[in-house]
Formats: structure tokens, C-alpha cells, sequence
């Protein structure tokens, strides 16, 4: 073997190494990088407190209650006050929405929403047994003591009143 074939094969083979001892830190470094790394918070954290809907038999699936839901929604991922519905199932009676809505009132849901002819009634039955319990009806009659209506025909005075009340409920809470 030459002298400059010599040198040629130890300057490959010291390049070799510092290659190898290259790859093996970033490896390292990738490796412990991933390991240390945060992981992403898997579900939100909520206050204790719940702003609850009651619906009809179609749930939220149907107007005005799938607007009002949306608008509970988006308010309760900034406000990070739980939402909740709950359908009125059988027959649309109040005597039937009162049982139900009692139930959201015993379950500490801070706020309730009632959507329906039914519910709007039962709620004039239930509001003043519930003085802890802050009431909304989605129409115009305003005839219930102690209970706020929301008119849903104005989408952006709704969202406005359900964003009030759910930062009502997260600084009573907090």
C-alpha cells in the first residue's frame, strides 16, 4: 500500500467516526427530547359549576335548542363552566318537564335553560322552589318571576346573555 493511499484510508476512517459519533448524539438527543416533552393536557379543566339545558324529545338537534347549545358550548370552553343537556322524554307535558327539570336542579346545575312550550311552563312551577338556581326560558314571555327569557331570534343578544351568565357561574365558583 502507498503512503497516500495510507492517508487517504485514515482520514476516511477518522471521518467514519466523528460520523457515527454525530449520528449517535442527535439520536441521544432526540431520544431524551421526546421523553421530557410535555404531554398535552387530555381534557379540560372545569370549575365547579354547570349551566344546564333543558330540551325537548329532539334534543339539541332541532331549533331554537341547537343555537342555544352551540352558544353554551363555544361560552363554556372560554368560561370553563361545564354545559349539560337534558331531553324531556315521553310525552312534552309540564308535569312531565317539571320531574325532569327538578332533576337538573337537585344535580347543582347553577343555571338552567328551558327550551319548549313545556318546559317554559314547568319552570314557572320550579323557579321558586329553586332560589340557588339561576332560570333562562328561550321565548318572550317574561311574566316569571326571577326568570330571564332569551329571545331567540336575536342569535347575537343570546350568545351575549349566555356569556354573561356562565362568567357569573365561573366567578361564583372560583
Amino acid at each position: 500500500m502507498t503512503p497516500q493511499w495510507r492517508i487517504v484510508t485514515v482520514i476516511a476512517a477518522g471521518r467514519r467516526r466523528w460520523i457515527a459519533l454525530g449520528s449517535a448524539v442527535a439520536v441521544v438527543a432526540g431520544l431524551t427530547t421526546w421523553a421530557l416533552w410535555p404531554d398535552p393536557p387530555r381534557q379540560r379543566e372545569y370549575l365547579d359549576a354547570t349551566a344546564c339545558l333543558l330540551t325537548g324529545e329532539s334534543g339539541v338537534t332541532a331549533e331554537p335548542a341547537a343555537t342555544i347549545w352551540t352558544a353554551m358550548q363555544d361560552t363554556s370552553a372560554v368560561s370553563r363552566v361545564r354545559a349539560q343537556y337534558l331531553p324531556v322524554n315521553g310525552p312534552q307535558t309540564t308535569a312531565n318537564a317539571t320531574v325532569y327539570l327538578n332533576t337538573l336542579a337537585s344535580r347543582r346545575c347553577g343555571a338552567v335553560i328551558a327550551v319548549g312550550q313545556a318546559q317554559v311552563d314547568a319552570t314557572a312551577d320550579v323557579a321558586g322552589k329553586h332560589p340557588e338556581v339561576r332560570f333562562m326560558i328561550v321565548g318572550t314571555n317574561t311574566n316569571i318571576p326571577g326568570v330571564q327569557a332569551l329571545d331567540p331570534a336575536s342569535p347575537d343578544t343570546v350568545r351575549a346573555q349566555l356569556n354573561e351568565l356562565l362568567k357569573t357561574l365561573a366567578n361564583n365558583a372560583a
